[in-house]
Parts: structure tokens; C-alpha cells; sequence
């Protein structure tokens, strides 16, 4: 194994969708080998498939286990995941098989990293509806891998695009539900979270902003009071635990302030506060991160694309970003793990 960079586990997330093009257009992008050793968890005859698809060749070594890895000629090498329903899958469509082969090879990536055989994982994109049909009954893969690696501290689903990233305090909830859910607690959580994860990606001093909750900031308490009693002193702890972080901003500006360098990253009150403006700002190349959970994990922000399977047209920008994103931490990972 080459131990001058990551080892990455990569997976073509749900069969049914554009994951295994996306993969297939990943690897045969020039020199990528070079950024990490890959290990790709993979129902070959899916692989093949997602190759035709891509019109692209590529080239991997095949291994019966991790053991036989040899990653000295810097190919990509293939454990063949021989799934009970192989040659099943329905293109295009949400699943049982799809979810299942989803939730077992994602499975099988949290092993090898927390064996500290893979720095960080990597994964196209997943369908919901799919693995809630193979029979996942958390909410969401965060909440599922969370589960699986025994993680019960504070995680929150992280967005990035460039080098601008996005927590939030509340997320999968309804609306009506996220004033109640604004506590200092959570807030904190969420500014502590999302620091730790840029230095995790070697941001050494990240920059934090804070949304408000309310339009204009609650107008001094015309609109509401959260940010008065709610979220500045939030910010107010949060810096004295020594944090660079600052707000509340009214969030129709502070994203203006994010993406033009001013901060590294920006906390939200809710999801689509920052998913509206962060996908505007380049829905192909927007990156999710696992943020808590104590291995390296990402993922392009959109998902499985139904609509243009087999087509041949998925943009693989933000799986490349994805890539990227994981090397970075994986390395950090690797060299916070040696001390």
C-alpha cells in the first residue's frame, strides 16, 4: 500500500440510478490514482454497466479481500461485492435490491474504516425511498451509519461547495417545528460541529457566521426574538470558547459575506435556508459530509437521478468534489490518528 496518501473506500451508492456512471466517469478522469489508494466496493457486471454507460474504459486490479490489495501500480482495485440479487436491479427506479446493495456495500466501507483499513468513504448517491424499502428504519444514511459505527454524540449533515461549508441546527423537520427546536445548546453544538469538520478538511482558524431565524435579523425584536435571546448569546458562548465565529445575519445577505471569502463557514437556522442558496450557487459541484461521525465520509448533494439513468449525461463534477473532499480529510484523519 502506498502510505504517502489516503486510502479511500468508494461506492456506486443505489445501482438504479447514475452512481455507477458517476463512478465510471471518476475513475477514468486522469491521474486520480494519484490522489489515494482506491478501493472500490462494487458489483462488478454494475461496474461494467456504469462504464458502457459512461462510454469510458477502466482499468482495476480484482481482489477476493482488503488483504490482497495492492495499490503500488496506483490502479484502482475492485472488490467484486457479490450481491444475492445480482443482475436484478431496475434501472431508474427505487428498490428493495437497490437499497439493500446500498446499505450492505456502505456497510462493509464503515468496516474497513473503522478497522483503520480505509482513511475515508466515498459514495455516489443513495435513495431514501430505497434502503427505507430494504428495511432501514432510521431516517436518513447519516443517521444510519451513525447508528452502525456507535456514534451517539451531536452529527448534522454538512454541505460544501468550493471551499464555502454549511451546517444547520435543525434539518429534516416541518417548518412549522424548527422555532421550538432553536435552542443555545443546539446552536453551539452546531458551530462546535462544523469547526471541528474544517479542521478536519486542514482549515487550521475557520471562520464561522451565523444565520438569524427571522427576516432582518428580527428587526430588533420586531419580527421575533430568537436572535436576541436565542442565538446571540449562542454566539456569544460559542466565541468564548474560542471560535472565530460572528452573527446573527439576516440570512437573505450572510451568504453573500460566505461566498465571497469572509467566512469558511456558515451555520443556518434550518435546511432550506442554506440548501436553497448553496445549490443556486452551483448545485453540480455541492458536496455533503457526515459531519460528526468519526470517520471521513462524502458524497455529491444531489441524488440518484432517475430521470437521466443510462443516458449517459451525468455531470460528474460533484462527485469529483466529493473525491477531493475525502482525500483531504482522510489524510487529516490518517495523520490525527498517529499522534
Amino acid at each position: 500500500m502506498t502510505i504517502d496518501k489516503p486510502t479511500i473506500a468508494l461506492l456506486m451508492g443505489d445501482p438504479s440510478g447514475i452512481g455507477p456512471e458517476l463512478v465510471a466517469k471518476l475513475l477514468a478522469i486522469k491521474d486520480i490514482s494519484q490522489q489515494a489508494n482506491l478501493f472500490l466496493i462494487a458489483d462488478k457486471d454494475e461496474f461494467l454497466k456504469g462504464q458502457r454507460i459512461a462510454g469510458v474504459r477502466v482499468a482495476a486490479s480484482e481482489v477476493a479481500n482488503f488483504d490482497d490489495a495492492d495499490f503500488s501500480d496506483d490502479r484502482p482495485v475492485l472488490f467484486d461485492y457479490h450481491s444475492p440479487v445480482k443482475g436484478r436491479f431496475t434501472d431508474a427506479q427505487a428498490t428493495a435490491e437497490g437499497g439493500r446493495y446500498s446499505l450492505e456495500t456502505m456497510q462493509m466501507a464503515l468496516d474497513l474504516a473503522l478497522n483503520a483499513q480505509a482513511d475515508a468513504v466515498c459514495f455516489a448517491p443513495l435513495n431514501k425511498e430505497a434502503m427505507h424499502l430494504a428495511g432501514m428504519t432510521e431516517s436518513d444514511e447519516l443517521h444510519w451509519c451513525a447508528h452502525r459505527v456507535g456514534y451517539d454524540s451531536y452529527f448534522c449533515e454538512l454541505n460544501v461547495l468550493k471551499e464555502l461549508w454549511t451546517a444547520r441546527v435543525t434539518s429534516h423537520v416541518a417548518l412549522k417545528d424548527v422555532s421550538s427546536l432553536i435552542t443555545e445548546e443546539r446552536i453551539i453544538a452546531s458551530i462546535d460541529l462544523v469547526c471541528r469538520s474544517l479542521k478536519r478538511a486542514a482549515v487550521e482558524a475557520p471562520r464561522i457566521g451565523v444565520a438569524a431565524l427571522n427576516p432582518h435579523g428580527g428587526d430588533g425584536g420586531n419580527f421575533g426574538h430568537e436572535e436576541i435571546d436565542i442565538i446571540a448569546p449562542a454566539v456569544e458562548k460559542a466565541r468564548n470558547k474560542g471560535i472565530q465565529v460572528d452573527g446573527p445575519f439576516p440570512a437573505d445577505t450572510i451568504f453573500l459575506k460566505g461566498l465571497s471569502g469572509e467566512y469558511d463557514a456558515i451555520v443556518t437556522m434550518y435546511h432550506d435556508q442554506g440548501q436553497i442558496a448553496m445549490k443556486l450557487a452551483g448545485f453540480d459541484r455541492g458536496v455533503t459530509v457526515l459531519g460528526g461521525v468519526p470517520i471521513p465520509i462524502a458524497t455529491p448533494a444531489h441524488g440518484t437521478a432517475f430521470d437521466i439513468m443510462g443516458k449517459g449525461t451525468a455531470n460528474v463534477s460533484a462527485m469529483h468534489h466529493a473525491f477531493d473532499l475525502a482525500c483531504r480529510m482522510g489524510l487529516q484523519h490518517r495523520l490525527e490518528s498517529a499522534r
